[in-house]
């Protein structure tokens, strides 16, 4: 994380080997001009162990709106919304690769 003038996060990155994803805050400068309005954003995000990662994303506080569940094609996932009513969902399903 990356922390801005105001005591807020100016940024955070997610990295896996040599690739990063940079998120932000959706400001009406920069990048968030650009962006659709906050809310209207969803992600899916492929974890090894989806119980796990609920259990800590429940521990920090996330607002869960779909249950840890196990889904008729094979994944193990859940949907949580970000303070600022983004969807991110986190679970096994990785395209590609039958799983």
């Amino acid at each position: 994380m990356h922390p801005g003038g105001d005591g807020t996060i100016a940024h955070a990155e997610l990295a896996h080997g040599a690739s990063r994803v940079m998120l932000g805050t959706a400001r009406e400068d920069g990048w968030g001009a650009l962006a659709p309005p906050p809310g209207s954003g969803a992600v899916y995000v492929v974890v090894d162990d989806p119980d796990a990662h609920h259990d800590r994303a429940v521990a920090a506080g996330a607002e869960v709106v779909r249950p840890l569940a196990d889904l008729d094609y094979g994944s193990r996932d859940y949907a949580a919304r970000d303070p600022e009513g983004n969807l991110w969902s986190f679970g096994t399903y990785r395209p590609g690769d039958g799983a």
